[in-house]
């Protein structure tokens, strides 16, 4: 053990000479596009509450109403006695949402993925999955029984390649898997042809469209709404816990006899308990408020936009995209780091990544924008990231 615990040590310490090694901010308050953090409130450009209902009063309403109908946990899975009415509703909901036959909740969008992956694929079927995909996915498919094809980063000829290689090999189905938007870059995946590349080769789409539920698109379905091809993805995959109330929990929504087949066979379904009530009615009412009024989606849209103009104007390296995942390209982790550091003693939480979670020579700052921000938070943490990139050398004087 003591040899064991040394190495830990020694790798930690590591992580600390190469200054990058992960801090907690500790919030004093609730989430919300600004945060109290050490006694002062600063603007919040790291979370993904992007539709701001993390902190919106109907929410925190229907949360409460929640616990006080129905109690604060069910201490149980879903086929025991974890089931209430509120978990149908909610699943009923998100069904309509996405104009779907049935959905099944799990206790995050990882679990979901996982099972989603390893229930509907056996031995003698095929994933194919985009290279940078969500970790969940990427260990969604290393569980699963299924023979694997990695394609190159939304690289249309190499998924063609894949596919025709599985259907060659003898798969007998075959599962596409990508996420909508990719997190690191606020990168669309080009969906109208991978799409059209899975019809070709009878392939099944996966689509985690974690990061575009709610906030892309003209009534915020997301990234098939963006890109003119809603209705023609199969399976969805999602979550609770972005721009739909942010509290926690996953969903996967499609056809019944999909759905069905995970709620007798998935095993993060069958083996963890059923989501709180707060969750389940704090997550009901902000779908409600989406499909009610889509002014939130079109404010995110809008404030994304600015913030881009602004950081771009001001000679930032912003990748070209509409996504309100802003990444500010500064090429050193620790340089990533460091600025995020001063940057929120500047009044702006916001954080850095680096390798291996991006490439090397691409990490970054990472701004994530929110319906609740307003212009002045805008441009104050435009001013605040020119200041910290003059003192750190990346913008000229």
């Amino acid at each position: 053990m003591q040899e064991f615990l040394k190495f830990l040590t020694g790798e930690i310490e590591k992580l600390h000479e190469a200054r990058t090694f992960k801090v907690e901010v500790a919030l004093e308050g609730p989430q919300d596009h600004r945060v109290r953090v050490n006694g002062r409130d600063v603007v919040m450009l790291t979370s993904n509450n992007y539709l701001g209902l993390a902190n919106e009063p109907r929410v925190r309403q229907a949360a409460t109403r929640a616990i006080e109908e129905w109690g604060v946990g069910m201490g149980s899975v879903r086929f025991i006695c974890g089931t209430q009415v509120l978990h149908k509703q909610l699943e009923n909901t998100i069904s309509g949402f996405y104009d779907a036959d049935d959905t099944i909740l799990y206790s995050s969008c990882w679990s979901a993925n996982e099972a989603c992956l390893t229930t509907l694929t056996g031995s003698e079927d095929a994933i194919v999955s985009d290279e940078l995909n969500h970790a969940s996915i990427i260990d969604g498919v290393r569980l699963a029984k299924a023979k694997r094809y990695v394609y190159k980063h939304n690289d249309l000829s190499d998924l063609e390649a894949k596919l025709k290689q599985a259907r060659t090999e003898g798969a007998r189905f075959i599962l596409t898997v990508t996420d909508g938007v990719f997190s690191m870059e606020g990168e669309l995946a080009p969906l109208p042809e991978i799409i059209a590349a899975c019809e070709r080769h009878y392939a099944v789409l996966v689509v985690d469209d974690s990061h575009a539920t709610g906030l892309l698109g003209a009534r915020g379905r997301g990234t098939a709404e963006e890109l003119g091809v809603w209705g023609r993805v199969p399976i969805h995959t999602g979550t609770l816990g972005k721009a739909m109330g942010s509290a926690m929990g996953g969903y996967v929504t499609g056809p019944k006899a999909v759905i069905e087949t995970l709620r007798q066979r998935s095993r993060p379904y069958l083996f963890s308990n059923s989501l709180a009530p707060a969750v389940a009615g704090a997550a009901m009412e902000a779908f409600r408020i989406v499909m009610e009024d889509p002014s939130r989606t079109m404010t995110v849209q809008a404030n994304a936009r600015y913030f881009r103009d602004r950081m771009g104007a001001a000679g930032f390296r912003i990748p070209r995209g509409m996504h309100p995942i802003v990444p500010v390209i500064v090429g050193d982790t620790a340089l990533a780091m460091a600025m995020g550091k001063d940057l929120l003693e500047r009044g702006v939480y916001v954080s850095g990544f680096g390798f291996p979670v991006v490439p090397q020579g691409h990490a970054r700052l990472r701004a994530q924008i929110s319906a609740a921000h307003t212009q002045e938070d805008l441009d104050l943490a435009v001013s605040a990231f020119l200041e910290v990139a003059k003192q750190h050398g990346v913008l000229q004087q």
